[in-house]
């Protein structure tokens, strides 16, 4: 029984020890926060406020309670979202724009203080819709088709512009889609219908032009070639119109030769003799 209070007091110093390691890992553990790949931290300090500094990517210590961390995501990230604007003659155009933002590593204290971590979310729609707004309210509604470029260029221009006023870097700014109201649509066909007419019209005109001309062409031809006809009969005599007949008869019985339906009679007496012998025949049966 001696030995007990000494063991007693052993085994109360091991566990206030062990009491004592639990506390100083726990400690240990407040202390110290890691920033992984592709992130940065801002630390928040209950006397100071926010620390100007950012904090890169390792681990790095802090006092408990006194100081604590808020880590930011500094990878590019995308943000997408449309917008129902006007254009300069009174049509309604949705549109949707793709943009790929992240933010200034060197301003991230003041992005904090003055947006929080969701400042991408609070900026980003607000201004796209301004944007995209102001710049469409310049063009037509046709002109947003003819001149895409030039409108994505503007976009493009006027959303960086104003997303640095905010220490936001956007690394590229899109429309990717691009449609208008069913009254405008409906417009739109019919008038290319119209035009499609129009062109057809054009054509049909250009076309009984040539026409024209090509008749005219014809009828000169065929007069200058009666006029030389006529004056190569007043010269030569008809001789040539005789031999012209002749050979258009040749042509003619040899045709009429390959035809199996076809027969020949002798002019004369002979002639006659024939049709005498096939009317007879025909008349006994």
């Amino acid at each position: 029984m001696a030995g007990s209070p000494a063991a007693v007091k052993f085994l109360t110093n091991i566990a206030k020890a062990a009491a004592g390691l639990g506390v100083g890992a726990s400690l240990l553990s407040a202390s110290l926060y890691t920033v992984d790949g592709g992130e940065r931290a801002v630390v928040f300090d209950r006397f100071r406020g926010v620390l100007p500094d950012t904090v890169g990517e390792g681990t790095h210590f802090i006092v408990p309670w006194l100081q604590k961390p808020y880590i930011f995501d500094i990878r590019t990230r995308p943000h997408n979202f449309s917008s129902n604007s006007g254009t300069k003659d009174l049509q309604m155009v949705n549109l949707t724009l793709r943009l790929l933002s992240r933010p200034d590593v060197a301003n991230l204290p003041t992005i904090f203080t003055s947006l929080g971590l969701e400042y991408d979310d609070k900026v980003l729609p607000s201004i796209g819709n301004e944007v995209l707004k102001a710049v469409v309210a310049q063009f037509n509604a046709d002109q947003l088709l003819t001149d895409r470029p030039h409108v994505s260029a503007l976009v493009r221009d006027s959303l960086i512009k104003r997303a640095r006023e905010f220490n936001i870097i956007l690394d590229d700014v899109a429309i990717t889609h691009l449609s208008y109201g069913i009254e405008f649509s409906l417009a739109v066909e019919k008038k290319q219908v119209a035009q499609q007419e129009a062109e057809r019209s054009k054509f049909l005109v250009a076309k009984a032009e040539q026409e024209r001309r090509a008749a005219i062409v014809r009828a000169e031809g065929e007069s200058e070639s009666a006029r030389l006809i006529s004056e190569a009969t007043a010269i030569a005599g008809t001789g040539l119109i005789e031999l012209r007949r002749i050979e258009a008869a040749k042509e003619i019985a040899a045709e009429l030769a390959r035809s199996p339906n076809v027969a020949y009679i002798p002019s004369g007496q002979n002639g006659q003799m024939l049709l005498g012998l096939n009317a007879a025949g025909f008349g006994g049966r």
